[in-house]
């Protein structure tokens, strides 16, 4: 392990062990602290959150990118602050900690015995809303995680998220679309996070007015199971409790070769998605690069 990575693993290994025991306004105090300190510093980061949200706000001023990007690095913070100190909350704690609006959605889903798929962007705390999920509704779920460098920071990752209910498989490997799928046909829930797929097999999407890459799985696993894929959206308010929505279920389109059911399908996640995104910019954490034209010059639109 390099002097970097064993640097990287010993920082959340802090985060995990010393974070989770500060008393709540202390915990969010000094995430506020450590955002406004990184929004200042005008690092890759925070450039590039800017240059998203100018994609998100068309026609923002300097002044009010700028003002994005210190809220979305203040709500990057409270993801981190919020799942360093998940583990040590009660069920209780969790269960007030997120409120659904079209929650039917998602257990009349459940309810048809079909299985469901939960596909989210990187919207506020996606970790926090699994919780709620195995812990107020009572549901189980898969969902996959990339394999982080060091492999102990991977390790980490997955005890936490089992920690909280969750089963969780490696993204690599070529075994976890399998194990989803047999996890819907025997009625079961799957959540992924699902705004950003870089990979040759990553669908085009229009969004926001230019092309980027979502990832197939989704709807490929719908097809092939007959499972309910319902798009979700979260945000955060000014109160202690994050929001989401459950969007609509997206069909399977009746005809269409699978690469074309799968593009409608997707582009209709890119839809809702961006609906979320468009009114919660500062709760997107995307601080990389995501559309074509960022990645591959010639790529997107003129």
């Amino acid at each position: 392990m390099s002097a970097q990575d064993r640097l990287t693993d010993a920082l959340y290994g802090l985060g995990w062990s010393t974070v989770k025991k500060l008393p709540e306004p202390a915990a969010v105090r000094l995430g506020r602290t450590i955002a406004d300190a990184a929004w200042k510093q005008r690092g890759k980061g925070v450039l590039r959150l800017e240059s998203n949200y100018a994609r998100v706000v068309p026609g923002a001023s300097p002044e009010r990118l700028a003002e994005l990007s210190r809220a979305g690095m203040r709500s990057y913070l409270r993801y981190w602050m919020e799942s360093f100190r998940l583990p040590a909350w009660s069920a209780e704690r969790i269960a007030d900690g997120f409120t659904a609006k079209d929650l039917h959605h998602l257990t009349e889903g459940m309810d048809a015995g079909r299985g469901v798929i939960l596909a989210l962007p990187h919207l506020a705390n996606w970790d926090l809303a699994g919780a709620w999920v195995t812990t107020r509704l009572g549901i189980p779920f898969t969902t996959v995680a990339e394999r982080l460098k060091p492999e102990t920071l991977y390790d980490r990752f997955v005890a936490y998220r089992e920690g909280l209910g969750m089963e969780v498989l490696p993204h690599s490997g070529g075994t976890a679309f399998g194990t989803l799928a047999r996890r819907l046909r025997d009625g079961g829930l799957v959540c992924l996070v699902a705004d950003r797929d870089l990979s040759a097999s990553g669908v085009e999407v229009d969004f926001f007015g230019d092309t980027a890459r979502m990832p197939a799985g989704p709807a490929l696993l719908a097809q092939q199971t007959g499972a309910t894929l319902l798009p979700v959206t979260l945000w955060y308010d000014d109160s202690p409790v994050m929001r989401g929505r459950v969007h609509p279920p997206v069909e399977v389109p009746e005809s269409g070769t699978r690469a074309e059911k799968t593009s409608v399908m997707t582009q209709a996640l890119a839809d809702a998605f961006a609906t979320g995104i468009a009114d919660h910019p500062e709760d997107w954490h995307m601080l990389q690069r995501l559309w074509l034209a960022d990645l591959e010059p010639g790529k997107g639109r003129p």
